[in-house]
């Protein structure tokens, strides 16, 4: 009987929509995935763990289970630390056991959104790797800079290389063989990409030296992993060739904050003020310096 019933509803079914077989093209592929949606934190963690390689305790906290490295030493407080490893907590070799898990307990709230910060902060980490081949796509100014490899470019040693402006999406024409490794597509790119940060580095600091009624008298390139520039009282620059990978407004905001260095060799509030002059929305700006990621070199 059942079955008789199931034949009937397939009978009366509608047809189903024929299915496009065709491959999008690349771009449109892409074009056609969607972002990610946004988790809850019970989403994000649970019922996932984290554990530090060192853990030596384990506390319980909102359902997700955490292992923390416990360290003493001579210190007056319990400290907590939240990195790439887990949960690190310092604490006073008097403070017993009990208190430094209820200290744990209470908090709970900011060590597991600081877990989240951190896992998210991988990932976007993990998903801004760059596959160093023809096709792959580098940030580049706040948009995206496709690398095409064309040996017909070469007129140098090294291999010339030309930049198509189009919109968000730019193309970088690599001089270099189609067979080209993955490490001489990557120097190829960076060598291209630092000395283009250079002449507009130059250009910005020239544009906002007067502003500020200083001057400067040197810039170099740095690769520092998290610091993005400083400046001497020399007058000497150092700004982070990385800096390319964002968008020109961030760029001025790290530029005039060097140059207001060269008024106020500290971050006092006559510090902010004098940037604040220039970049109003500084903050904005300094807060997406620290939010976006950018490809490991």
């Amino acid at each position: 009987m059942l079955k008789l019933l199931q034949r009937t509803l397939d009978l009366f079914a509608p047809e189903p929509e024929p299915v496009d077989l065709a491959r999008p093209e690349p771009l449109q592929l892409l074009q056609q995935v969607p972002p990610l949606p946004t988790q809850t934190l019970e989403q994000a963690l649970a019922p996932a763990m984290s554990r530090h390689p060192d853990a030596s305790r384990e506390a319980l906290l909102s359902g997700v289970l955490v292992a923390f490295a416990l360290k003493r030493g001579k210190r007056r407080t319990i400290g907590f630390s939240v990195g790439p490893e887990g949960l690190s907590v310092s604490a006073p070799k008097w403070v017993p056991l009990a208190e430094i898990d209820r200290s744990v307990q209470e908090k709970a709230s900011w060590i597991l959104k600081k877990l989240q910060e951190t896992r998210e902060r991988h990932r976007r980490m993990e998903s801004a790797r760059v596959d160093w081949q023809d096709g792959a796509i580098v940030p580049f100014m706040g948009g995206e800079l496709v690398l095409l490899l064309d040996p017909r470019q070469q007129r140098s040693a090294v291999g010339a290389q030309d930049v198509s402006l189009g919109g968000q999406r730019q193309v970088l024409q690599l001089g270099l063989a189609h067979n080209a490794t993955a490490a001489q597509i990557r120097d190829a790119a960076q060598a291209w990409l630092m000395r283009y940060a250079k002449q507009l580095f130059e250009e910005r600091l020239n544009h906002y030296a007067p502003q500020l009624g200083v001057s400067w008298q040197r810039l170099s390139l740095s690769s520092a992993g998290t610091r993005w520039g400083s400046a001497s009282a020399d007058g000497s620059i150092r700004l982070n060739w990385r800096l390319i990978h964002f968008k020109l407004s961030v760029i001025d905001y790290v530029v005039v904050h060097e140059l207001s260095h060269l008024r106020v060799m500290d971050h006092s509030p006559r510090f902010w003020d004098t940037v604040r002059a220039i970049v109003p929305d500084y903050a904005e700006l300094r807060g997406q310096l620290k939010d976006e990621t950018v490809p490991k070199w």
